[in-house]
């Protein structure tokens, strides 16, 4: 097992173990709509399933809100 950091939570994971793979066991919802950051950079959707985390990674699943004034 390792340990990597999802949202500022440590997680116990298997390794190895991909972004992709991560997203389906955090059950994230509209994983269609979620942006990923792995150690503070931008992962690109189409890299996901090349993307290996290592013990230690810092991932962030980011939802962006649109808004405005009325």
């Amino acid at each position: 097992m390792a340990k990597i950091y999802v949202n500022g939570e440590a997680q116990e994971v298997s390794l190895p173990l991909n972004v992709s793979e991560l997203i389906k066991q955090n059950n994230v919802l509209q994983p269609e709509m979620v942006s990923v950051q792995v150690n503070e950079e931008f992962a690109e959707r189409e890299d996901w399933e090349s993307i290996v985390l290592k013990e230690g990674d810092k991932v962030d699943f980011l939802y962006f809100m649109g808004g405005g004034s009325l």
